[in-house]
Parts: structure tokens; C-alpha cells; sequence
């Protein structure tokens, strides 16, 4: 009985964001892991993909950034990148939103085709994603990987 007086008494708190965006005001690097990716079709061909980047996260929104991955068909690739993010989406300093464009390298022989303008296994792309800061430094995020799926991360600011 006392457990659930005090989970209902500390639920407000919890609901209530301890985010303070003067700190996103602030330029520093992110560190992005990728353990999973959820693709729209299932494939015999599909690998499990991995990611690991390092973003440059700016004072006033820009982003830039690099990723080094294994691609949904086990090639080596990477993006390189620049964009914008949106803090404090829909009131809530805890929820962004980011957009991205950059070079792909890495989709080569036979699925070149799976990225836009390739020439050479380097391509163009666009990831819309959507992030939420579970502490000041901590985030996780889901960006959408065109029409083959989503990249799920984990963002570590520092």
C-alpha cells in the first residue's frame, strides 16, 4: 500500500522533464551507437547493421557529422554529413527532431541500386529523425532510412 502511495505521489515528478535546453544552446560532440535496424521487407540477403558516428552538435541547431556502418547486405559504409536540429519539439524540451543530408559510400556491387544518384558505391541521402533526451547527455533516436526502414541509436553528448 505504501509502495503504491509513493508511485503515485512521485509520478508528476517523473512526467515533468529535466531538460534544460541552455544546454543544447551550447556547441559539443554526440557519440551515436547503432545496434538495430528494422527493415520494411524481409530479405534473405539482409545482415544484421551496426553503426558508430561521431556528431558535431552547434549552438545554434546545425549538425554535422560522420558514420561508419555495416550496410543492410554486410558491406563496409559510411555517411558524411550535414543538417539541421530542432530542439523542444511540440513543447517538449526533451522530444527533437533532426534532418540530415550527406554522401553514402559503401553500397557497391550488386545493390547499388538501393541508394539514390550511386556512381561508384557513392550515393546521396536524406534521414529525417526524432529523438528523445532520456538524461541532459543520454538520447535516443529513430531516423528513417528512406523506403528500407529505420535506424535505431543511442546518443551520448560530451
Amino acid at each position: 500500500m505504501a509502495v503504491c502511495g509513493l508511485l503515485a505521489i512521485s509520478r508528476p515528478a517523473l512526467a515533468q522533464s529535466t531538460i534544460n535546453l541552455d544546454l543544447y544552446k551550447q556547441p559539443a560532440w554526440e557519440l551515436l551507437i547503432g545496434p538495430y535496424a528494422l527493415h520494411w521487407s524481409n530479405s534473405d540477403e539482409h545482415t544484421y547493421v551496426v553503426l558508430l558516428g561521431i556528431e558535431r552538435a552547434e549552438a545554434d541547431g546545425w549538425i554535422w557529422g560522420f558514420s561508419a556502418f555495416r550496410n543492410s547486405f554486410g558491406q563496409a559504409s559510411a555517411y558524411a554529413y550535414y543538417g539541421y536540429r530542432w530542439d523542444n519539439l511540440f513543447g517538449n524540451p526533451a522530444l527533437y527532431f533532426k534532418l540530415s543530408g550527406g554522401v553514402i559510400y559503401g553500397y557497391k556491387e550488386p545493390y547499388e541500386d538501393k541508394v539514390p544518384f550511386n556512381h561508384n558505391g557513392f550515393g546521396l541521402g536524406i534521414i529525417p529523425a526524432i529523438g528523445y533526451r532520456i538524461t541532459p547527455v543520454d538520447a535516443v533516436q529513430v531516423g528513417a532510412l528512406g523506403t528500407a526502414g529505420l535506424i535505431f541509436t543511442y546518443n551520448r553528448r560530451f
